[in-house]
């Protein structure tokens, strides 16, 4: 199986409980919630979207032709054996691409697998990290992993329905744009009044890094 990766780079993990973390970055393109141009933004069932995942155009981005080829790309931007290296399978969406055969593939050289999805999609098995970031009148599919990511405030995607799920950590992130300011106040607000829920900063814009 072909993969399309819009780009791969290492950085920190800027966004959850794993913030601060190294890892290295896997943009699969594609995504089924929003086709990624913006004349289609108004009519997407995710349209807050800021990530540019249209094709294989980006950093060390290409069409991969099987699991070995892209996994030895990705051990090249590992720089040290003595940790325990991660990748972090984003997007987009993954699991438009994302296999079995590629999991295991990691987990053979190594790596740590984590996953960020919008949980609309059945999960592969052997994941080690699930992050799932509901979006609003999409079909939430996946109602387990470690950590839930509700971008927040979205209209007709309230806390309260997803609070009873079966996950490790419960995070609101702020929604960016213009009124950034605003929601993150917003989100402060609720998780001092529901501490069920933590507070995520994209704290890779923060410091300025991808």
């Amino acid at each position: 199986m072909a993969y399309f990766i819009k780009e791969i780079f290492y950085s920190l993990q800027g966004e959850g409980l794993q913030s601060g973390r190294a890892a290295v970055f896997c943009r699969f393109a594609g995504c089924n919630l929003w086709s990624g141009r913006e004349e289609d933004r108004i009519t997407a069932k995710c349209k807050f979207c800021d990530t540019d995942f249209i094709g294989i155009n980006g950093q060390n981005g290409g069409k991969f032709n099987d699991a070995q080829a892209l996994v030895t790309k990705i051990t090249e931007y590992w720089p040290n054996f003595n940790a325990k290296p991660l990748v972090i399978c984003t997007g987009g969406e993954p699991l438009l691409q994302m296999d079995t055969i590629l999991v295991e593939t990691f987990h053979q050289a190594g790596f740590e697998v984590a996953i960020e999805t919008n949980g609309t999609l059945e999960i592969i098995p052997n994941i080690d990290w699930i992050c799932v970031s509901p979006k609003a009148n999409a079909p939430l599919i996946l109602t387990s992993g470690d950590e839930l990511k509700l971008i927040f405030p979205q209209k007709d995607a309230s806390p309260e329905l997803f609070q009873h799920f079966a996950f490790k950590y419960f995070f609101l992130q702020p929604m960016s744009g213009q009124q950034l300011l605003n929601n993150t106040q917003l989100a402060l607000d609720y998780c001092l009044k529901h501490p069920q829920w933590r507070i995520s900063l994209q704290i890779h814009k923060l410091l300025n890094i991808q």
